[in-house]
C-alpha cells in the first residue's frame, strides 16, 4: 500500500509542475482544480491536464479525441457535473496514466 501511495504522489507532484496548453482559458483554473476523481476523490490534475476535447459515445461508451487520436473513457472516470463552463467535453488526461477524469459535454 505504502507503494501505491508513494507512487501516486510521485505522480501528481510531476503533474504540478506541468505547463498548461497554449489554449488554457486561465480564469477556468480553479474549476479544473475542483475537479476530483470518483473513485479516489484525489483531484483530477489541473488545467495543465485538463482540457476541452472532441467526445463521442460508441456501444454506450464515452470516448475522447486526445493526442491525436480516439481514447476509450472508462466508465469509473465519468463525472457528472452540471457546472461545465467550457461548453465542450473535458479530458483529464496524462501519457503515463491515461485518462483520470472525464466531464461530459453540457446538454443542449
Amino acid at each position: 500500500m505504502r507503494h501505491f501511495i508513494l507512487g501516486a504522489i510521485l505522480l501528481l507532484a510531476g503533474q504540478a509542475h506541468a505547463a498548461p496548453p497554449g489554449d488554457a482559458e486561465p480564469s477556468l483554473g480553479p474549476w479544473y482544480n475542483s475537479l476530483r476523481q470518483p473513485w479516489t476523490n484525489a483531484l483530477c490534475c489541473s488545467i495543465a491536464d485538463c482540457r476541452p476535447v472532441l467526445s463521442r459515445i460508441v456501444d454506450g461508451h464515452y470516448e475522447a479525441f486526445v493526442g491525436d487520436e480516439w481514447r476509450a473513457v472508462p466508465d469509473d472516470r465519468v463525472l457528472t457535473r452540471p457546472d461545465n463552463p467550457t461548453g465542450r467535453a473535458v479530458v483529464c488526461w496524462t501519457p503515463r496514466a491515461g485518462v483520470l477524469c472525464f466531464v461530459k459535454a453540457p446538454e443542449s
